[in-house]
């Protein structure tokens, strides 16, 4: 029988029986909580009262669970059972609201009875040894825990933590905060108990604070899901096929002097009777042994393109590939598939044809490519060649840009990074990169291999990644800006490229039909692309628009990951750089002004930034920036107008 002002328990908290009505429904007032009616198995009765909340405030009675526990497991049998009220006596020496809630609490906290149907019971000795043990090490890494939150928050304030402030076994106790820098959790609960913000910056200064880290550490790739190693899966031989011999053609791989991993180059034969030119685009063929479905496709389309970061690649194909498919990396032949486009002498496409062939390759550099080019009238050999390349590159840039294609020119600058054992002989390098004519006529070439490539695809009907952009908001002619300012400017009219199965115009290039197929080493839908196209030369089926697209989506969705942590890795690479800089002058071009406010330009480091202008510096007008303050967590670096 359930009395008024019993002590109960709902859903584990104290209650107060208030009202036992004829209908079996028992109102109870809940500790700190509302007046509820409830049904009579949905409480457990503790104690048959009176009491008042102010009884439970009290603190409980000493008492020794373990020795109640060691007298009821010594004297009761395995199947025994006592009532609450025989604990409370044993444990606390008497039996009142306050210490039967105490013994209730003491069930709840498991480590020595159960409760069963109204009764407690006495675990077993080996249960409450184990038990004991995890609760004394439970014990014991909260008082270690709390020991190392004193240290760290005394080292903080303090500044040493990075000399010897913290010993090396409190790491540990950090991992939470790597976890969350490095963006493999999303929680830290040592940041939480410091009252700092949970956010991968945060726990990124922490680290830095705390001397766990040092700047050398990147933390970026993996905040978007990337992995620093390269592809591990190696693909099989080559398959067995013919080839067309184009060794007897001159082919030259121009690219940056630190690039190891050249997947085209170019040859030119003519003009012919008629006028007309012929470019050959050669490019690495490692769809030759990279099949659709594969495991390395699959592992090849789950990063969707390579890694390049200041301090290493991190490659979508394995390394061991690039011997065997690089152009030019090899002694002898290297396999290609060849585009092979011919021009009406106005530069538009005549017809494009695709093999496989085997190629020749010289490597240059740009800056070789350039002093060959540079040669002049009557040169022959790579000079001959280079040059006529160059002059069809010229040509054909006018006439993209007759159909409205945009030329954008910023500067840029190369980073690299050299990381060893120690970290005093690291070293961030910074070096603004030159303009090169070989780097224009390179690239006019990949444009009209992509050209070409389209229209083929198109004229097969081959199931194919076409790459469109729709045209941007340009200002009106009276307001567009020259130099630097205007190439940013015309960058910011640019909309987002998209790859589908219908071709469409690109407006930025100029060109009713394009796709890219020049680097399937480095990204994966140049790779589907000539997977398709080796198909249809092989007389195989095709993988279905459906497919295409889905493998395309897949791709773009992991490189737009690798192209956002690049860039944040630069800014990152950057901002060590400048780091013991302070105070240090650059010169900077503006780009844009809002008020006191610009975008700046800073061509040494590649760089633009926003700063504060003084006097009336406008678009183009050179300024001198002073280094302030550098905030490496943020990738960001403060520069002061001199």
């Amino acid at each position: 029988m359930i009395r008024e002002k019993s002590l109960a328990v709902y859903r584990n908290k104290p209650a107060l029986v208030a009202e036992v009505s004829g209908d079996g429904k028992i109102s109870i007032s809940v500790l700190k909580g509302e007046q509820l009616k409830v049904r009579e198995k949905d409480i457990e009765v503790l104690h048959p009262g009176p009491w008042t909340p102010s009884d439970l405030e009290a603190e409980a009675p000493a008492g020794d669970p373990r020795e109640a526990w060691e007298l009821l497991a010594d004297t009761a049998s395995p199947d025994a059972a006592v009532p609450l009220r025989e604990l409370a006596e044993l444990v606390y020496g008497a039996f009142t609201p306050r210490t039967a809630w105490a013994a209730w609490e003491l069930l709840q906290e498991g480590l020595y009875f159960t409760w069963d149907a109204g009764r407690v019971r006495p675990r077993p000795a080996a249960e409450v040894e184990d038990r004991e043990k995890k609760r004394d090490e439970k014990q014991r890494e909260a008082a270690e825990r709390a020991g190392f939150l004193e240290r760290l928050k005394k080292a903080l304030s303090s500044g040493t933590t990075g000399k010897g402030g913290l010993p090396e076994e409190d790491r540990r106790f950090l991992q939470d905060v790597e976890a969350l820098a490095r963006g493999q959790s999303d929680r830290s609960r040592t940041l939480k108990e410091l009252g700092r913000s949970e956010t991968p910056q945060e726990a990124h200064r922490l680290l830095l604070s705390a001397g766990i880290w040092t700047v050398w550490e990147n933390p970026h790739p993996g905040r978007f899901g990337l992995s620093l190693a390269s592809a591990k899966i190696l693909p099989g031989p080559a398959q067995e096929e013919e080839r067309l011999d184009l060794t007897g053609l001159a082919a030259y791989a121009i690219d940056n002097p630190w690039s190891d991993d050249p997947d085209d180059a170019v040859s030119l034969e003519g003009p012919g009777p008629d006028g007309r030119y012929t470019l050959y685009v050669h490019v690495a063929d490692p769809a030759a042994a990279v099949l659709p479905g594969s495991p390395v496709d699959i592992e090849a389309r789950s990063r969707g393109a390579t890694l390049y970061l200041p301090e290493g690649a991190s490659r979508m194909l394995a390394p061991e590939v690039l011997p065997r498919f690089a152009l030019g990396t090899s002694p002898g032949f290297s396999l290609a598939l060849s585009f092979k486009v011919i021009l009406n002498t106005d530069l538009s496409i005549a017809e494009t044809e695709i093999v496989r062939s085997c190629v020749k390759v010289t490597r240059l550099t740009y800056k070789e490519a350039d002093a060959l080019i540079d040669e002049g009238p009557g040169a022959s050999g790579a000079s001959a060649v280079l040059a006529a390349l160059f002059n069809l590159a010229e040509r054909n840039i006018e006439r993209r840009l007759d159909t409205g294609a945009v030329l954008i020119d910023l500067p840029e600058a190369h980073i690299s990074v050299r990381l060893g054992e120690d970290c005093s002989a690291n070293q961030v390098t910074i070096e603004p990169l030159d303009s090169f004519k070989s780097a224009d006529m390179v690239r006019e070439c990949m444009l009209l291999a992509g050209e070409g490539a389209a229209r083929w695809a198109l004229r097969n009907k081959l199931p194919f990644p076409f790459i469109s952009q729709e045209a941007g908001d340009l200002p009106n002619q009276q307001d567009r800006l020259p130099g630097l300012a205007g190439a940013w400017q015309m960058r910011r009219c640019m909309r987002p490229r998209s790859l589908s199965a219908r071709p469409g115009i690109h407006w930025g290039l100029g060109l009713d039909e394009y796709t890219q197929v020049t680097s399937p080493l480095r990204r994966y839908t140049d790779l589907l692309c000539h997977q398709q196209i080796r198909a249809f030369l092989r007389r195989e089926a095709p993988l279905e628009e459906e497919e295409v697209l889905l493998r395309v989506s897949a791709a773009e969705a992991a490189a737009a990951a690798a192209s956002r942590a690049e860039r944040a890795s630069r800014a990152h690479w950057i901002a060590v750089y400048l780091s013991d800089k302070k105070d240090s002058v650059w010169e900077g071009v503006v780009l844009d002004r809002k008020g006191n406010r610009g975008v700046v330009s800073i061509p040494a480091l590649g760089l633009e930034t926003q700063v504060s202008l003084k006097g009336g510096a406008g678009p183009n007008d050179a300024v001198r920036l002073i280094c302030g303050q550098v905030n490496i967590p943020e990738g960001e670096a403060a520069f002061i107008c001199d």
